[in-house]
């Protein structure tokens, strides 16, 4: 099977045979201008991608893999995206699915790390970020999914239900339990943070 490899920032996209990659779109190939506007596209999301990805799972590994999953379905469907502005949508959307899939598979397991890895220079009190990013890895991976999307995506109550497919009402379930989970975890670092 021909392969053809797109190097995108941050991480080796292998493309599959025009074949492969087509066949829900009865055999047609893929232009030269759709794949150049898909590498385009995936090479300006990756990043935010991969941070979104990272928040869901705590896990940078697994966050590539879910990106790498992410483009392939995005790329599998991209001549049915019209709009470019709906491109972003459409792949957070996938990703947000892809981890939910993900976490119901069989044998799923989280594994816990000693230490949340450290990013110098990206926010100015990382004592703070760190313990919010440990806590929310322990945070049930349904109400992490809700969680991130409607506070560090800042997505809306009705964006985050359509993402996930669920109703607005479930979603401000999910957001108020999950934000009651964030705090139990967090307990005393939560008081110290409110007298800081």
């Amino acid at each position: 099977m021909p392969v053809r490899r797109r190097n995108i920032p941050g991480a080796y996209f292998v493309l599959l045979s025009n074949k492969t990659m087509t066949e829900g779109r009865g055999g047609g190939a893929v232009t030269p201008d759709e794949e150049e506007a898909f590498t385009e596209f995936a090479t300006s999301r990756y990043g935010a991608l991969r941070r979104t990805a990272y928040l869901l799972c705590g896990d940078w590994h697994s966050a590539e893999d879910l990106v790498q999953i992410t483009l392939g379905k995005v790329y599998a469907k991209w001549h049915r995206i019209r709009d470019p502005a709906a491109g972003p949508a459409y792949a957070r959307q996938v990703l947000v699915r892809a981890y939910v899939d993900h976490t119901r598979k069989r044998g799923h397991s989280e594994i816990p790390v000693g230490e949340v890895p450290d990013r110098a220079g990206l926010c100015v009190d990382s004592d703070r970020r760190l313990a919010l990013l440990a806590a929310l890895a322990e945070v049930s991976p349904a109400y992490r999914a809700v969680l991130v999307l409607r506070f560090w995506e800042d997505q809306s109550v009705e964006q985050t239900a359509e993402l996930l497919g669920k109703s607005s009402a479930a979603v401000r379930s999910a957001t108020t339990r999950g934000l009651e989970q964030l705090r139990g975890i967090l307990g005393p670092t939560l008081v110290d943070f409110a007298h800081a």
